[in-house]
């Protein structure tokens, strides 16, 4: 039996997330929102397209007006205009109208690039996410945060559009190879630090259930992760002020992946900007030396990175001077007060970034000492 969490905008209900280890319980859900009279179509990437694209198109089929399916290239590189440009070349050749719905079926690129889609197809039409990433699942399917990269830099074009329901089948997290899968889990380490101390102690007692992908743990870890972005979200649902303490560990990891061209995973970024953001944390006497180190070496465990190669530290205080959280001239930079408290910090200046930097920094010289 599926579980559901509510999320409310403006204190009225919105939409809810489903939690349910099949896609079966979808057909109900997408029932309850009238696709019998709609057009529907499913948005995915070329990989998921192949793993679960066709299967659920056949699931729907008989039980809307119409359903279909388009797929973009997978990877980073596709989240950008020209994809959401072939998108609504596809929907007006398809005939479809502002009463039909668009489904994304993905991780974060497809989420994001479909919700933006559906915010400006014909001034905006509805759709639902089904994530199949942790990351999706944990983080960007919940919110109503949509966009694409714009010449590199990333999420600078987009909007706000709610999803009428977000699916989660969690089964799907099984086929996802170790590198995507982990990568989702710096989102969660996310939540237990800026909001939950104890959550983070659960993810640490954990650990090695988290690891082997137990249906049941990950069922309490996601419901957990989304509870703790629920309520910032509903706080704040525009980001107009404590929401950007989601941002924990992206300032510098949105630039870190920028300058690497893409090669690391959002997750792998924001584990290294979360390292990075503890530091100054540390060095400011918010958290003491054990705290700092013990964050660190907690991303360890789960395959994700601590520091990179490869990169010009200078260069990465520049990039996070494009970051589109910048509010006159300075960065809203999220630094952690404890584990389980953040902060909004506007007085973080580039040479406490660039020391961040330089601390998760690993060149050649070091390679040869």
């Amino acid at each position: 039996m599926a579980q559901r969490l509510p999320i409310l905008f403006n204190k009225k209900p919105c939409y809810d997330i489903v939690f349910s280890k099949e896609f079966n319980e979808l057909l109900e859900e997408l029932g309850e929102l009238g696709v019998t009279e709609k057009r529907l179509c499913i948005v995915t990437d070329s990989t998921v397209k192949e793993l679960y694209g066709e299967s659920l198109k056949q699931l729907l089929e008989g039980k809307c007006k119409k359903v279909c399916l388009y797929a973009f290239p997978a990877g980073e590189n596709s989240k950008t205009l020209d994809t959401v440009k072939e998108i609504y070349k596809f929907l007006i050749e398809e005939g479809f109208g502002r009463k039909d719905m668009l489904l994304a079926l993905g991780g974060g690129v497809t989420g994001d690039v479909t919700g933006y889609a559906a915010a400006t197809y014909m001034r905006g039409i509805d759709y639902v996410q089904i994530p199949t990433t942790l990351l999706a699942q944990t983080d960007s399917s919940v919110g109503g945060k949509t966009g694409v990269d714009f010449d590199g830099y990333k999420n600078m074009v987009g909007a706000f559009k709610m999803p009428k329901l977000v699916y989660m089948n969690l089964s799907v997290l099984k086929s996802l190879d170790n590198r995507q899968y982990f990568a989702g889990f710096a989102e969660v380490m996310k939540y237990g630090l800026i909001k939950d101390g104890a959550f983070y102690e659960w993810l640490i007692s954990n650990m090695y259930e988290i690891c082997e992908r137990d249906l049941d743990v990950l069922e309490e870890m996601i419901m957990k992760s989304c509870t703790v972005k629920k309520l910032v979200v509903e706080k704040d649902p525009l980001e107009e002020g404590d929401r950007a303490l989601l941002n924990f560990g992206h300032t510098i990891g949105h630039a870190i992946e920028k300058a690497k061209g893409f090669e690391l995973l959002h997750g792998e970024c924001v584990a290294l900007g979360s390292v990075a953001a503890a530091y100054i944390s540390w060095k400011r006497e918010l958290l003491s030396m054990e705290e700092f180190y013990e964050i660190r070496d907690m991303f360890v465990p789960f395959y994700l990175p601590i520091t990179v190669d490869g990169i010009d530290p200078e260069e990465i205080v520049k990039l996070t001077k494009s970051d589109k959280k910048m509010e006159n001239g300075k960065i809203k930079f999220v630094l952690l007060k404890k584990i389980g408290k953040a902060v909004i910090d506007r007085s973080v200046t580039e040479e406490e970034i660039l020391a961040a930097v330089k601390e998760i920094y690993f060149s050649e010289e070091d390679a040869h000492e």
